[in-house]
């Protein structure tokens, strides 16, 4: 929430918006796997909550501040920018929890408060792939400016997972899941004779820049899956240990699976209730939006590889079978300038054949 009135109006207007509605805190109310490691979490540790201050960041409907009330928080401030704030309030007092949890409509880091105010924070911050919506930010500012030394983050670790999947047919061309160029292209071409035969213009330069605008628009941007990956996806998977609201920047990875069975890269996360060193969740909890744990409203965020350079390069490798054996690679996670809240996902593939010979392949995914 910094900078201009102008660009804070734009970002409640394309991000904080859509979380005033009910319709969207059902979506994550009716998430089992969500709701259970939160109130899993928070009740089944109440040693960490007991007597304690709880900032709530982002509460929503306000539900993980009326555990918290539960557990036995002594004060519970519950955090919420948008008009939400009311539901929240009002479902505070129907819980008979009015008394414990104080409903503030404000941005977290607007709140009066200072360094030590608060025992223990609670968020379910988390966006698709873990970072989208950098909800992120507003949580390490309460921490590093409310939260007390040796003060608890609920969840206070996180994980990301990249896994190659094996999702060909579920791999957009053009705009129908079928082959682009026998039916995407042949829709082109159909046009472009048509408007040279009936007025006399020839658009067939146009024909390239439309099979890259096509699979910018169809291909590059991540498609949400319920489940993805061959075999256990946690098997082969790159766990990032740490990472902050920035991104990431060229995180290695390697899978023994051949590139051209790899349609598609997955992506996931871990979040993990430790409680702190002070004070040690004894009962820990993950939630965990692995393809191999079930549904949870994020799924997994698939990303496909351009088929055309991924052919190209089983090609030049050698062709069939002495194509590449093992996928293997970079990825980085950027944020865009223009729009914050969302990241580019930048995948370098390290295209190694059984002779010496390297090639790259670079694309940009968003």
């Amino acid at each position: 929430m910094k900078g201009s009135e102008a660009a804070k109006a734009s970002d409640y207007a394309n991000y904080f918006s859509s979380y005033a509605f009910i319709y969207h805190q059902k979506q994550m109310l009716s998430d089992g796997a969500r709701m259970r490691a939160y109130r899993d979490a928070i009740l089944g540790n109440p040693e960490c909550f007991a007597g304690k201050v709880v900032l709530d960041v982002g509460a929503g409907s306000g539900i993980l501040s009326m555990w918290a009330a539960q557990a036995g928080a002594k004060r519970v401030i519950a955090c919420e920018f948008t008009k939400m704030a009311d539901h929240a309030e009002a479902l505070v007092a129907a819980n008979g929890l009015q008394d414990v949890v104080e409903v503030r409509r404000s941005a977290a880091e607007t709140l009066d408060l200072k360094k030590g105010d608060v025992d223990v924070i609670v968020s379910e911050w988390m966006g698709y792939f873990l970072l989208r919506e950098s909800m992120l930010d507003s949580v390490i500012y309460a921490r590093d400016h409310y939260l007390k030394d040796g003060g608890a983050l609920f969840p206070n670790r996180a994980a990301l997972f990249w896994a190659p999947a094996s999702l060909h047919g579920a791999r957009p061309r053009g705009r129908r899941p079928a082959s682009r160029d026998a039916d995407a292209m042949a829709d082109w071409d159909a046009f472009q004779d048509a408007t040279r035969a009936d007025f006399g213009v020839d658009v067939s330069v146009l024909r390239a820049p439309y099979v890259a605008e096509q699979d910018d628009y169809y291909l590059r941007p991540a498609a949400r899956h319920g489940a993805a990956g061959p075999g256990d996806p946690r098997r082969a998977s790159a766990r990032a240990s740490s990472v902050d609201s920035r991104g990431i920047e060229d995180a290695p990875f390697r899978f023994p699976v051949p590139l051209d069975r790899c349609a598609a890269f997955a992506g996931w996360f871990d979040t993990y209730f430790e409680g702190s060193p002070s004070c040690p969740a004894k009962n820990p909890v993950t939630l965990s939006t692995s393809p191999a744990d079930g549904y949870t409203h994020w799924g997994q965020q698939v990303f496909f590889v351009p088929p055309a350079k991924v052919e190209a390069a089983v090609a030049d490798a050698g062709g069939h079978p002495r194509g590449p054996s093992s996928t293997v690679g970079t990825i980085s996670l950027r944020r865009q300038k223009e729009a914050v809240r969302l990241y580019n996902i930048a995948v370098k593939l390290e295209v190694v054949p059984d002779d010496p010979t390297t090639l790259d392949l670079d694309w940009e995914l968003s």
